[in-house]
């Protein structure tokens, strides 16, 4: 399989699209968590209820048609390989937890991939929307009407005093995730981000690494999200972390220009290194490959290299983890194997760039 005809099939419309204020912002995120009424909670189902949710979610699915939906595709857990499962979780589509350890676990997925509906992970269905750039108003819009679709189908645990009721408590209420991926190399050399996310948790929100909870940084993305979904509308929410965003965005924007200012000549020499790595390499483990991204990333932003699109960090953050190099080479890899195999991988893109 060429490399072109792989990312074709492989390569989400959130990596390749250009939102607003993209230079900064990659993604805007939203999940709505939902239980069906008169079925237990996922912490306590047995497994002929948890059929009984899959196949009740089974029988509405062909009704769901919200425009903005195309497609939708039900891929039930069981039937997929660990590297297809692990896949799905570098996509950032479904979680770490329904690749593992779901029982009739499932995920309903819209043809471009901006849609992804788990069923009977923590929750009975959990709908997620991602969109490219600062996108949190339009996101939740989508997200909002694929859960009026389900709705006219389905009775939602709900109480009129708490709101929507769900497995963990900390959801309880609108069962909104709003999060923003964020690029932030800037504040990162200027040494900003542990004053910065010690602010951000004091307004209720909280800032993780790229695959959310537990992971690390990599390639300076982090995920910035709500960590209250009580007593706020769905609203209040996104306008909240839509402000907290801005400011963070303009202090991004303030530090890269004060490293261009002041350390330039030092700054492009760690771009364009960066750059001859991702090049040159024959073996790259997922670290440095993360961090010569991140600096490539900011050179294309920056001006300093001008044949490159910008999605190519979004693209190679996600192409480079070991299910994507695992599927590209047909099979298992050892770690050493996947090293080889990701520099190859960066240098064939790279070059497939070129020549587009």
């Amino acid at each position: 399989m060429s490399l072109e005809h792989f990312l074709n099939q492989s390569v989400s419309s959130w990596m390749r699209g250009e939102g607003p204020q993209s230079d900064i912002v990659l993604t805007s995120r939203i999940r709505l968590a939902r239980n069906l009424k008169d079925y237990l909670f996922s912490t306590l189902y047995s497994q002929a209820e948890a059929q009984a949710v899959l196949n009740k979610i089974k029988t509405v699915l062909p009704n769901i048609h919200t425009s903005g939906i195309s497609n939708l595709e039900l891929l039930e857990m069981e039937n997929l390989k660990p590297i297809e499962k692990r896949v799905l979780v570098e996509k950032h589509l479904i979680s770490p937890n329904l690749a593992e350890e779901s029982t009739y676990g499932a995920c309903i997925l819209s043809q471009n991939e901006e849609v992804s509906i788990m069923v009977n992970e923590e929750d009975h269905l959990r709908i997620q929307c991602i969109l490219p750039g600062k996108q949190l108003k339009e996101t939740l819009e989508l997200a909002f009407n694929i859960d009026d679709q389900f709705e006219k189908y389905l009775n939602y645990a709900f109480d009129g005093n708490f709101g929507y009721l769900t497995s963990c408590p900390t959801n309880v209420g609108t069962g909104l995730r709003a999060s923003v991926m964020a690029h932030l190399p800037g504040l990162v050399i200027t040494q900003q981000m542990n004053q910065l996310i010690a602010a951000i948790n004091q307004l209720g929100f909280v800032v993780r690494g790229i695959y959310g909870e537990g992971s690390e940084a990599l390639g300076n993305i982090f995920q910035i999200s709500n960590q209250m979904t009580l007593g706020k509308s769905e609203q209040d929410i996104i306008a909240d972390l839509t402000s907290i965003i801005e400011q963070i965005i303009e202090r991004e924007l303030s530090a890269r220009e004060a490293i261009v200012k002041n350390s330039g000549i030092q700054l492009e020499d760690k771009i364009y290194r960066s750059l001859g790595i991702l090049k040159y390499s024959r073996i790259i483990e997922s670290n440095e490959a993360a961090r010569c991204l991140s600096d490539v990333r900011l050179g294309i932003d920056l001006g300093y290299i001008k044949n490159i699109s910008k999605t190519i960090l979004n693209e190679l953050m996600i192409l480079t983890q070991p299910g994507f190099l695992q599927q590209y080479a047909g099979g298992p890899l050892k770690p050493f194997e996947r090293d080889i195999r990701r520099a190859a991988l960066i240098r064939e893109r790279l070059k497939l760039e070129n020549l587009n």
